[in-house]
């Protein structure tokens, strides 16, 4: 997102960017409920998917006196979601790989202290 952003932004973006290819019709608060975060915090991610030409936003008609917006994924979007998605595996898979190896550890150390490991 942006250079000072962190990784539960980049999350947040790859989980909004998945919701939008599958819901282009939800609202901000229907993504911000789906997506377990604030209406500010989505907001912000929209606009910042929007303003990098990732997610297009399309009026329509939602009820017979409101208008709605289709969010809908540009084909930059595409590629940029399936970019991200990788990334964000990737360092799932290490952060799994060191969590396991944290747990054996602390297994080893309980055994050695004469604990029971749960």
């Amino acid at each position: 997102m942006h250079p000072e952003s962190s990784a539960s932004d980049e999350d947040a973006a790859v989980a909004l960017l998945r919701l939008l290819e599958e819901h282009p019709e939800y609202s901000q608060r229907q993504l911000a409920s789906a997506l377990g975060v604030s209406l500010g915090k989505t907001h912000y991610l929209l606009k910042a998917l929007l303003a990098k030409g990732w997610v297009k936003a399309q009026n329509f008609q939602r009820s017979d006196r409101k208008l709605g917006y289709l969010y809908v994924l540009t084909p930059t979007g595409i590629r940029q979601r399936l970019q991200l998605t990788q990334a964000f595996l990737a360092r799932k898979e290490r952060e799994y790989v060191a969590l396991r190896s944290q747990i054996s550890g602390l297994r080893k150390d309980l055994a050695d202290q004469g604990g029971t490991p749960p």
